[in-house]
């Protein structure tokens, strides 16, 4: 039982980073909690006050295959600078046929049109040649051998490195990506732009790209998903609860966060034809979320940066305060429309305290209240999903092997109490 807890808080020595304290006690705990130097009324395994509603967020099957982790390349031999990637066009127009735009967080937060700084070469699943193609199941042309430019630069840069991996590493086809994520870009294939977000960020955004391109392990892209929904505070508090951190970052998880959440309607899918407004809100938001990192030349997590300034004032600011009001008033409406006791939800916006710090947001008794409702939502589409036989487990299931925590100097005066430092 966790009995006193600091969330976050910088750590002493001389890394940059910052840790969380935990105190246990092995038996039933009679005293008070004490959460960041605060007397609460309990402490949940997330480090947060219990609400209401009780438990842990479970896995919804009706949020399967609609976020993804994107491409690890493992190697850097795979980028290349634009000037590199044209000399490669220019001596042969086919290897364009394989070299791709490579956008990564930094770019997709830092630059106002979100384009990629660096191109990679990409092979997706092509095996290396005839000769070393699958017997059984041969997948035939395109090789890797047909763009002999490209494949001598992943041999000279990327198999060595490769090589002097672990074993599983070593094996692998030196010249694919490690993570290729063949089923994300199958499902992108006809679509005209994708949602995506920076894994780790400080700043919640989520913005549309182009299907074309690769996305590197530090993005989380979405499919068929509501930008209006996605960039909502109610989801964003969400993601914010049952994300990990790092410093002052949510790590966002796409099992944790997007794969538990629950939508209006069971069917994400659904959205937009039921409720068209949310469709037409997120766009304006978007548009004029565009305009203003394009006029300012600034990128997301500056212009978030003066979204949460309580002294930044300018009409454009204002007005996509506005917008956002707006769009979580409507996320807020198609809720109350499908789910029952969604009714008298205030939100009450404006500049609150956070753990992030001050934020245009809804305020702490809203937030409390919608993680309660969204925790209850979960609960009860998990219970029709089980009724359904859709979380029937197939065979036995082997036991996690979860890494020990070690222990530190045990504070207080009570054997059963513990202090743990979570880095």
């Amino acid at each position: 039982m966790i009995t006193r807890a600091v969330p976050s808080r910088p750590w002493a020595g001389t890394a940059s980073l910052e840790v969380a304290y935990i105190w246990l006690y092995k038996q039933q705990w009679q005293g008070e909690y004490t959460l960041d130097d605060k007397i609460v009324a309990g402490i949940t395994a997330f480090l947060t006050t219990p609400g209401k509603s009780l438990g842990n967020p479970h896995q919804l099957i009706a949020n399967q295959n609609k976020s993804y982790i994107g491409s690890y390349t493992l190697g850097m031999g795979f980028v290349l600078t634009p000037e590199e990637a044209q000399v490669l066009i220019d001596k042969d127009p086919k290897n364009q046929e394989v070299l791709f735009p490579y956008l990564n967080g930094e770019d997709l937060n830092s630059r106002p049109d979100q384009s990629p700084s660096r191109w990679v070469i990409n092979f997706k699943d092509y095996p290396l040649d005839a000769e070393h193609d699958d017997s059984k199941k041969p997948k035939g042309a395109p090789y890797a051998s047909d763009y002999p430019n490209c494949l001598a630069i992943l041999r000279e840069r990327v198999k060595p490195e490769r090589s002097t991996k672990a074993k599983d590493v070593a094996a692998a086809p030196w010249w694919q990506f490690w993570r290729i994520r063949s089923e994300l870009y199958g499902l992108i294939e006809e679509c005209d732009r994708v949602l995506l977000r920076a894994r780790i960020a400080n700043m919640h955004s989520v913005i549309f790209v182009p299907n074309n391109w690769v996305y590197n392990e530090k993005l989380v892209v979405f499919t068929d998903c509501s930008l209006a929904i996605l960039q909502s505070n109610i989801h964003e508090i969400w993601a914010r609860e049952y994300s990990s951190s790092l410093k002052k970052d949510m790590q966002y998880t796409p099992s944790d966060c997007f794969e538990t959440f629950p939508f209006p309607t069971p069917d994400p899918s659904d959205l937009s034809t039921q409720f068209p407004t949310l469709d037409t809100i997120g766009e304006t938001y978007y548009t004029h979320r565009q305009s203003v990192m394009r006029d300012r030349q600034e990128g997301l997590t500056k212009t978030y940066n003066r979204f949460h300034n309580t002294s930044e004032m300018a009409d454009d600011i204002q007005k996509l305060r506005s917008l956002h009001i707006e769009m979580d008033e409507a996320v807020a409406a198609a809720y109350q429309a499908t789910v029952e006791n969604w009714h008298d939800l205030d939100l009450e916006h404006d500049f609150h305290q956070t753990k992030q710090g001050i934020r245009f947001t809804i305020s702490e008794t809203a937030r409390r209240e919608v993680l309660d409702r969204l925790l209850e939502l979960n609960h009860k589409r998990y219970a029709e999903e089980v009724a359904q036989g859709l979380h029937e487990k197939k065979g036995k299931s082997k036991k996690a092997k979860g890494k020990t925590t070690k222990k530190q100097k045990t504070t207080g005066d009570d054997p059963q109490e513990e202090q743990i430092s979570l880095f």
